[in-house]
């Protein structure tokens, strides 16, 4: 492993990266790492860490690949003592691909023909450039496969072209050629225009491949793949020709000229498609790890959005036709009760149900879907709670419903509620996201979400990764209720996954509730392994150790309670009173394997244990004026919620059920290269409105009030 140059590729020292692959290599996670090994890694954050297991991975794909190249040059005897020596020095795929290249088992080819027809002698004299009469050379290679002087030489051009194509230096040329000047061009398809109306903007466009956005370049390709649109990325011709000229012309004025034919045909046919091709990926790969990062950026948003917290919830999926399916959940999100209400066709019956509701479960909030009807379901609501002088003691909530009805339908739902149908499930969803939207939300697919941009057109197992890896951080950075949590929730829990979380939820239903964490280790095929790397992301209350409900590992209650031990008090003591923890001097405690920034941790969780990191949960409302998007009119200013960011602005809800947009141009009187930088995902904002297009759907917003 070439420790020096991961940590190059992510300026981190090399003892630093050298520690954090060892810890990966004995089966830690990235939040354990982060969180509970930061002598060993210097402090590095999850970015940091995630980054060098990223390199780190890509230099395990290039080993692997190493030994697959060199078991296939040495079956083929000709891996030389020298060659094999420079195949072990590079760390590049693109570079290993180049020096295989000739080594490569190859179909058939017009060099590979032409070899065969005896002309590889000729081939290398045109190619030495030291022939003066090539024309007259070729009188020895005719025979019945190589009928006149034009086949003789076309042969001989085929070769070199193909050495060409396999030779080192012409592929870095033709690739340095491609970075400093490639160009994307699309043109549409002919015929194709009035399907293709919504790629209009790519009809006959061209933008420098190095500058084009990630959402533009992502745009193209799902155009091409449609069939709608031509794509190519090229550099300047010329350019290219004169790269390869320098390279390999030389010799004789008759040499040259059949030297000039071999490398323009050798770039055209050979070498331009391919490095295109490589362009080609590796532009789509970077625009969707822009993309993917967006995503990602959304989803810790909303994974992390504030909680109402543990309270009685009445939740309420609205609906014209059939009606608004109502439910009722317990402070765990158990389900009560649940009946349809028609608010809108028997206003009198459906208030009676709606108070008794209230009153009989002694609801604290209300959640009301934000789909169709959603902003009349609120007045209703409203107007029920004013009547029973109740609007000040119950909060009302309107809850985004994207991929509700993806959960309600899904397999998860199923299990959880085998007797209920998809609209009660869908409910039931709602009300849950409003009093923790984390443990709701990681049941649904995240690409389900509608936070992200262009999340089908990206390599979806790098999505999938990516996403994964943000629902595991954003699980282990709240914690976990071990006697709460679904399996669903468990399974991102660092060390554990699908079946040890299965296993935790059937030990509880067997045995009740956790008293402690150390009863993890009971848990079936939860081994010790395992257990280091959950316990302290799991939470208890009122347990046995009041440690157990805290960030505070294992691992380190001894040294907690030779703290309090030192202090004349007990942990409890500790956790209670300031004046016992100013006393503490953490560098008292130093040792080979505990260092000040552990003891700074343990001292700032016994301050505040078990801290949610989320923010509270703040009311908000719509402007009442506006209910549709003929409501609008430019220059209204109206509160609204950040409903998705994309590199080129955010969309807001304004109420009017079609959200509009923010760009990036307007999101502040100064420039903004990051919308993150402005704004984040249900965030409150005030917008004024530039343009209302009802014909086309859009609407236009500024936060330049």
């Amino acid at each position: 492993m070439n420790y020096a140059l991961i940590a190059q590729q992510s300026s981190i020292s090399e003892k630093q990266v050298r520690n954090t692959i060892q810890l990966f290599e004995e089966g830690a996670t990235l939040p354990f790492i982060s969180r509970y090994r930061k002598e060993a890694t210097g402090g590095l954050d999850e970015v940091q860490i995630g980054a060098i297991k990223d390199f780190w991975q890509k230099q395990l794909e290039v080993e692997k690949r190493r030994e697959a190249i060199l078991k296939s040059i040495e079956d083929q005897g000709k891996l030389t003592p020298e060659l094999k020596k420079k195949i072990e020095g590079v760390f590049s795929l693109t570079e290993l691909e180049d020096i295989y290249l000739p080594y490569k088992q190859k179909r058939k080819t017009r060099a590979s023909i032409a070899i065969e027809k005896g002309l590889e002698p000729l081939a290398k004299l045109i190619f030495a450039g030291n022939e003066r009469d090539p024309e007259a050379r070729t009188a020895s290679y005719l025979n019945d496969q190589v009928a006149n002087v034009q086949e003789a030489l076309q042969g001989a051009r085929d070769i070199i072209a193909e050495w060409i194509n396999e030779n080192q230096d012409a592929r870095s040329r033709i690739r340095n050629t491609f970075q400093r000047g490639a160009v994307i061009t699309a043109k549409v398809k002919k015929k194709k225009e009035e399907e293709a109306i919504k790629y209009k903007d790519y009809f006959d466009f061209s933008e420098p491949l190095s500058r084009i956005p990630s959402h533009r370049l992502l745009a193209i390709r799902r155009g091409e793949e449609e069939g709608f649109l031509s794509v190519d990325i090229s550099p300047d011709e010329e350019q290219a020709l004169e790269a390869l000229d320098r390279l390999f012309m030389k010799g004789t004025e008759a040499c040259k000229d059949q030297l000039e034919d071999a490398i323009a045909d050798a770039y055209k046919r050979l070498l331009k498609p391919s490095i295109e091709t490589e362009f080609s990926n590796l532009s789509k790969e970077k625009a969707d790890l822009a993309a993917i990062q967006v995503f990602t950026e959304n989803l810790r948003q909303l994974l992390l959005a504030s909680p109402l917290g543990q309270k009685n919830v009445l939740a309420i999926d609205p609906g014209y036709r059939t009606g608004c399916k109502v439910v009722v959940l317990d402070s765990q999100g158990n389900l009560l009760a649940d009946q349809v209400i028609y608010p809108f066709d028997k206003v009198n019956e459906a208030t009676a149900r709606v108070s008794d509701l209230i009153k009989k479960f002694k609801i604290e909030a209300i959640a009301v879907g934000n789909g169709t009807a959603g902003r009349e379901t609120e007045d209703f609501v409203k107007k029920v709670l004013e009547a029973s002088g109740q609007s000040q003691d119950i909060g009302l909530f309107m809850v985004s419903e994207q991929g509700a009805s993806i959960y309600s339908a899904s397999e998860v739902a199923r299990d959880e509620f085998p007797d209920k149908d998809v609209t009660v499930r869908g409910s039931i969803s709602i009300g849950r996201r409003l009093m923790d939207p984390l443990a709701e939300l990681v049941k649904i697919d995240p690409k389900s979400i509608g936070v992200g941009q262009y999340q089908h057109d990206v390599d979806q197992n790098s999505l999938r990764n990516a996403l994964d890896t943000v629902v595991e951080s954003c699980v282990n950075s709240v914690g976990v209720n071990l006697n709460t949590a679904s399996k669903h929730l468990l399974r991102y829990v660092s060390g554990l996954g699908p079946a040890l979380a299965q296993n935790i939820v059937d030990f509880r239903a067997k045995n009740g509730n956790f008293k402690s964490r150390q009863q993890l280790l009971k848990v079936p095929r939860l081994g010790s392994k395992a257990f280091e790397q959950a316990a302290g992301f799991l939470r208890i209350e009122n347990g046995v150790n009041v440690l157990d409900n805290s960030a505070v590992h294992p691992e380190r209650y001894d040294l907690v309670e030779k703290m309090a031990k030192d202090a004349g008090a007990t942990v409890k003591d500790l956790m209670q009173k300031q004046e016992l923890r100013k006393t503490i001097r953490p560098e008292k405690y130093i040792s080979d394997t505990v260092g000040l920034p552990t003891l700074k941790d343990i001292l700032a969780e016994l301050e505040k244990p078990s801290r949610d990191p989320r923010s509270e949960m703040k009311k908000f409302e719509f402007d009442s004026s506006v209910r549709k998007p003929e409501d609008l009119k430019v220059g209204m200013v109206l509160p609204g919620l950040v409903t998705n960011i994309t590199a080129f602005g955010a969309f807001v809800d304004i109420g009017v059920k079609q959200d509009g947009l923010v760009h990036v141009s307007q999101l502040a009187d100064k420039f903004v290269k990051d919308p993150n930088e402005v704004v984040k995902l249900q965030q409150q904002v005030q917008v004024r409105v530039t343009e209302v297009d009802l014909a086309r759907k859009r609407i236009a917003l500024s936060m330049k009030l």
